[in-house]
């Protein structure tokens, strides 16, 4: 699928907003922003994500806007431990992308600013093989303290990249570590790289992170140690505890825990992670990479787990953006009676006590709710 059209705008690059960026009418019209974006401007989708990222007014309706036209890209999510090489990789990866005449978004979740909440890195400087290219969108956001690198904001800002038309997008998280799971809930391939000779990277998988990927990459296969890692990542791979074979990945298993299609040979086998070696600043073994993303992309499309997949993520999304307006409708009400230094100075005072003040915030919503629900 190509995009539905090529602009032409300078700023792709960076994603820079400008200045004005209305949100236009808040009827039901579209929004001329939405009606740029869908026509392949770069400055439209920029915006957008920047009014997504920084959750600037009206950046709700944009949203909403933008989700019938999504369901059509695939999205890889890269993470691994921090010197693995994964924005090297990423690159390669996008120019790969291009070489076969496929368009490319990539969302770098880097670490945020204790001063502005920015991103630290620069995304000049990260996509070095990709410069000048219109059909390569990149864009760094910020992880603002985000469990696991991931927000709100990263998904919102994949539905733009994927309304406006890109075939791929691959997000590349801040680093690999139990919360860095995080990243299942928007990827539909987990990829993660690892280091060769580090026997803490591959320990450090047990944690949580081999349980989620879907391909696993030995980065810098060049050096010494690279055979080692390998074999490592195999053995964890083939066994579980007490020698049993095993499949891992974020969908090769059902709720119950058990492999789809033991032994029947059926199409919905599920999928057994794969192990690839690159030299990413050279670019050795990127083809294999994609290919291996291509295949992983089949099987979810034969056995049913894009669906179960969307179906999650769905879901995921719905709570998530509920307890966020909870919250923010509760910390209103808090601050509205006084804020929370007044409350904790009557529990202090033992006037009262936190389950008595969550049931006296709580409970006129609660009332509201039940009545609407009657």
């Amino acid at each position: 699928m190509q995009e539905r059209s090529q602009g032409d705008d300078a700023e792709h690059r960076t994603g820079s907003p400008d200045s004005d960026g209305s949100d236009g009418p808040g009827d039901d019209s579209v929004n001329p922003l939405i009606e740029d974006l869908l026509a392949g401007k770069h400055r439209a989708l920029a915006r957008v994500i920047t009014k997504i990222e920084n959750r600037q007014p009206g950046y709700r309706e944009l949203v909403s806007q933008l989700h019938q036209h999504t369901g059509d890209a695939s999205v890889v999510g890269v993470t691994g431990s921090p010197g693995s090489g994964k924005s090297t990789l990423v690159d390669k990866m996008a120019a790969t992308y291009r070489e076969r005449g496929e368009t490319v978004g990539v969302i770098a979740i880097d670490p945020s600013s204790p001063f502005t909440g920015g991103a630290v890195l620069g995304d000049r400087i990260r996509m070095g093989s990709n410069v000048g290219d219109m059909d390569v969108f990149f864009r760094s956001m910020s992880a603002r303290g985000s469990l696991g690198g991931l927000s709100t904001a990263t998904t919102d800002a994949v539905k733009a990249l994927d309304a406006f038309g890109k075939d791929r997008i691959i997000i590349e998280t801040v680093g690999a570590g139990q919360n860095e799971i995080d990243i299942v809930k928007t990827a539909d391939t987990v990829t993660v790289l690892v280091p060769p000779g580090s026997g803490d990277d591959v320990q450090m998988l047990k944690a949580g992170i081999l349980e989620i990927g879907d391909v696993f990459v030995v980065n810098k296969a060049d050096l010494d140690g690279a055979n080692r890692t390998v074999q490592e990542l195999r053995e964890m791979l083939d066994y579980r505890d007490g020698g049993l074979p095993r499949t891992v990945g974020h969908h090769g298993a059902d709720a119950a825990g058990d492999v789809h299609g033991e032994d029947d040979g059926t199409e919905t086998a599920g999928w057994e992670p794969t192990i690839v070696e690159t030299v990413a600043d050279r670019g050795e073994g990127v083809e294999e990479l994609l290919d291996v993303l291509a295949d992983h992309r089949a099987y979810l499309d034969r056995s049913g787990e894009r669906e179960k997949q969307r179906h999650a993520r769905y879901a995921e999304e719905i709570r998530t953006l509920v307890r966020e307006d909870v919250n923010e409708l509760l910390a209103a009400e808090i601050e509205h009676r006084g804020g929370i230094d007044s409350f904790v100075k009557q529990v202090r005072e033992r006037e009262t006590d936190p389950y008595a003040v969550a049931d006296d915030v709580v409970g006129p919503i609660e009332e509201c709710v039940s009545e609407r629900r009657e």
